[in-house]
């Protein structure tokens, strides 16, 4: 029987959980997910001048809003050295590494040397005894191959790698071991993660090979690219998670979207839950070309997302938004007309922060400001007598009957009783209710403002001077 399926997500704790690290956490997530396996967290904070606690909390936070979650508990690099040292001297006993005492000026001249032969780094310790310095590994001869689920079989000459520092002379290890020894004590099988650690791969095949311990499958993955086919950066939208949080992307719609980014199922471009990315996420599906940002797609997932989405669990993400839009803390009828109006609202905007926009016409407060070409409609003969008219309709429903539904025949009866074209009621009324803003359908309007707020509003528009 084969081993379960084990992959990890090892970032650096120093800084944020930034795009391209969050869509290799979503990768090794759910291709874990779909063979059945297991999925760890490795905290990689060796480099003690860089990392910080905060970053690890960002990290983990920014996983956790996305969520994904891992399996057994955090592994912390920083406790493994005893492990990583072991495995080092293991190396150096077997005649695979050696002791190397070059200081600085030495080292500089020993690589110049190198250079002009025309091949990596070889110490000229290798071959002599030595009882102090670093250790370093002992590059075999030939060549080393090998096979990338993503980037297919790969072949380098071993004399284009230098003998690597294992432990450096203060006994602290390097990056390439560490890795090494943590993901085989922690079993990890399938090692997903960036091509810009595809070199590295040939680097720590070796050193598994000469440890006499299983290579995991590789997989590297294309890294992310701005929408102009360039590098990533910042102002490509090179963020961290917790920027999309605050940009109002919901944790399904980032989820959905970052594993689209590089990845494919056929022609399916959604998928809502765990479960549906779980059931189809292979290896195969991972593009081997880079996949380039897109805005107005991921806006598109997310609207997507923000549609099917409970009407409750909506209002409750997007009241921080709210609230920042229009002060501290919306009263109890303003939450209560954008709870009304949710099914409108979040079919209407393609990420939580557009949500205040769109329900401006409902939290605006009486009475309402109409001028300029706002204004315009209320000015034309005649339109204040229709909506006064209208006004008169609307008292007659009973609140009751106070539905969209309703209030949709109410306006055409309206319009066929005064023998007019809809936009001789409609665009003053509109204007009367919404004061110019986004808003949905007339008789929606009516309905999510409410019986009193709507009669309300038309009244004060009526007492107005639009000279």
């Amino acid at each position: 029987m084969s081993n379960p399926i084990r992959t990890r997500f090892a970032p650096s704790p120093t800084g944020f959980l930034h795009i391209g690290g969050a869509r290799t956490a979503l990768f090794n997530y759910y291709f874990s997910k779909h063979m059945g396996g297991q999925f760890l967290l490795r905290i990689e904070d060796t480099d003690k001048a860089r990392s910080t606690a905060e970053a690890t909390d960002a990290i983990l936070d920014g996983l956790a809003w996305l969520g994904v979650k891992h399996d057994e508990e955090i592994v912390y690099q920083s406790r493994n050295a005893e492990a990583h040292v072991e495995a080092a001297e293991a190396l150096l006993e077997q005649g695979f590494a050696y002791r190397c005492p070059l200081e600085r000026d030495e080292l500089d001249a020993a690589r110049e040397k190198c250079r002009e032969a025309g091949h990596a780094f070889r110490s000229p310790y290798r071959d002599k005894e030595s009882d102090k310095g670093a250790i370093r590994f002992r590059v075999p001869a030939g060549q080393t191959t090998i096979k990338d689920h993503i980037a297919g079989e790969i072949t380098w000459e071993n004399d284009q790698f230098d003998d690597l520092v294992l432990l450096r002379a203060d006994g602290t290890p390097t990056y390439m071991l560490a890795v090494v020894v943590d993901d085989h004590n922690m079993g990890i099988t399938h090692v997903v993660r960036g091509d810009d650690h595809l070199i590295n791969a040939g680097r720590q095949q070796q050193l598994y090979e000469a440890l006499g311990w299983d290579v995991p499958d590789w997989a590297h993955v294309p890294l992310i690219h701005g929408p102009d086919g360039k590098k990533l950066s910042k102002r490509h939208g090179a963020l961290g998670v917790e920027a999309y949080r605050d940009m109002g992307y919901l944790p399904g719609g980032l989820r959905n979207y970052l594993i689209k980014l590089g990845w494919s199922h056929g022609d399916e471009e959604l998928f809502f839950t765990d479960e549906e990315i779980a059931d189809v996420f292979t290896l195969d599906g991972i593009n081997s070309s880079p996949a380039r940002l897109d805005f107005d797609k991921m806006d598109y997932i997310n609207g997507q997302h923000m549609a099917r989405e409970e009407n409750n669990a909506i209002l409750q993400s997007a009241l921080p938004f709210l609230n920042e839009a229009y002060g501290d803390e919306l009263d109890e009828a303003m939450i209560a007309r954008v709870s009304g109006a949710m099914d409108s609202l979040k079919t209407r905007s393609k990420t939580l922060k557009d949500i205040p926009e769109q329900a401006a016409y409902l939290l605006k407060t009486r009475p309402l400001e109409i001028t300029g070409k706002t204004a315009k409609p209320l000015r034309r003969d005649g339109a204040l007598d229709l909506v006064k008219s209208l006004t008169f309709e609307l008292e007659s429903v009973k609140s009751a009957a106070w539905t969209e539904e309703t209030l949709h025949t109410v306006l055409n009866d309206f319009v066929s009783k005064q023998d007019i074209g809809f936009g001789k009621i409609g665009q003053p009324v509109r204007a009367a209710l919404t004061g110019g803003a986004p808003s949905p359908d007339l008789s929606a309007v009516l309905a999510y403002l409410g019986k009193d707020e709507t009669l309300g509003r038309l009244s004060d528009v009526l007492e107005m001077n639009f000279d």
